[in-house]
């Protein structure tokens, strides 16, 4: 089947990633409709949301490209299965990552299902990701922009999901895309990326966190047990955090800032260190979960991993751990290996997969 003949749903965010996604598939010959999420019911009416000039930018767009668009609330589904996780993981002292669920959960199931109903053949969204089939095996492989590959948050993505979707922006870069949208007079040329997780804004995460999770006041303490202030839940705080300690002067021997070092669950403190301090690195881990997007690989394994977005592949060592855990140990120590958080693994620009993060050792 050409592509003319293929009828594609590009999930439109009123952004321009996915405007620009839109215009290069029909450039393309694609048929081409779009499809807006809410994903989140608090939206309206808040300082802090722009769903309803995101709505009204994506009309623009679709009027300006003139394609379709359809509208429908997924807001019970991203409650049910990324929110109500998310809150959860915080209450155990762990620091999920909703963007990886979402788009496992909502973006490549439920709108991929909502989109196959109104009879798309295929779904398109902007992330800076491609997708090459080896051998009719999909291949997850990183965005050609290093600087915006979004692959990290696309490792729980399976072999039907990928066959399902497009990404159009993956073999441009992001100062691409602005001049395209500039040359085509889209109105989110110059829109600012949204950044942090959807549904906070620009709110305080430790605020917002506390409008759903009760407070438990407990001990922030140095390396040498030393008390230094109170905290009020280990669920407002993450490894290596800096900001929002409010450590003053007075505390330590020196003038370097404070950062998170460990939350320790059993007593309730959290562990603080000053500067570059060896407390935040650690060699290995060990994580659950596993996700294999692919052929699962016969491990050992050497491979990169990132257990953030946007940091360099570290490379490790992959070992079969217990209880379907996986055991990585890194060639150089990572700093701020972080609970809850996503491990991903990769092979030169294709992922392979991932798992999320347990435990650390040294």
């Amino acid at each position: 089947m050409k592509p003319s003949g293929k009828k594609i749903i590009v999930a439109l965010s009123g952004g321009v990633d996915s405007s620009v996604a839109a215009l290069r598939l029909l450039q393309q010959g694609y048929k081409v409709e779009a499809l807006f999420m809410k994903n989140w019911e608090e939206d309206d009416n808040s300082e802090h949301c722009s769903a309803e000039q995101d709505l009204c930018d994506g009309q623009k767009v679709a009027d300006k490209l003139g394609i379709k668009l359809h509208k429908v609330n997924f807001s019970a589904d991203y409650w049910n299965d990324v929110f109500t996780h998310f809150l959860q993981e915080h209450k155990k002292g762990r620091t999920p990552n909703p963007d990886v669920l979402c788009n496992q959960k909502i973006k490549f199931k439920v709108f991929l299902e909502h989109a196959l109903s109104l009879g798309a053949d295929k779904i398109a969204t902007g992330h800076y990701a491609r997708i090459s089939n080896c051998n009719g095996t999909y291949q997850l492989k990183m965005g050609v922009d290093k600087n915006k590959d979004q692959s990290y948050f696309l490792y729980l993505l399976n072999q039907y999901q990928l066959s399902k979707s497009l990404f159009p922006l993956g073999e441009i870069s992001k100062t691409q895309v602005r001049e395209i949208a500039t040359k085509y007079d889209l109105v989110t040329a110059e829109k600012k990326d949204s950044t942090g997780i959807c549904f906070i804004g620009k709110r305080n995460f430790s605020q917002f966190l506390k409008t759903y999770l009760p407070k438990q006041k407990g001990d922030i303490v140095d390396e040498h047990g030393n008390f230094i202030k109170y905290h009020q839940g280990l669920a407002f705080y993450t490894i290596g955090q800096r900001k929002g300690l409010e450590i003053g002067g007075g505390f330590g021997s020196s003038d370097e800032p404070w950062f998170v070092a460990e939350k320790r669950l059993e007593t309730n403190e959290l562990l603080v260190v000053q500067g570059n301090n060896p407390a935040l690195y650690h060699q290995a881990l060990d994580a659950s979960q596993v996700h294999w997007i692919g052929k699962i690989p016969t491990l050992p394994l050497v491979c990169s991993a990132k257990i953030r977005y946007r940091q360099p592949g570290q490379i490790c060592s992959i070992v079969q751990g217990d209880n379907k855990r996986l055991n990585l140990i890194f060639k150089q120590p990572q700093r701020a290996i972080t609970p809850g958080q996503s491990v991903v693994f990769y092979t030169q620009d294709t992922c392979l997969g991932g798992a999320i993060i347990e435990t650390v050792h040294e």
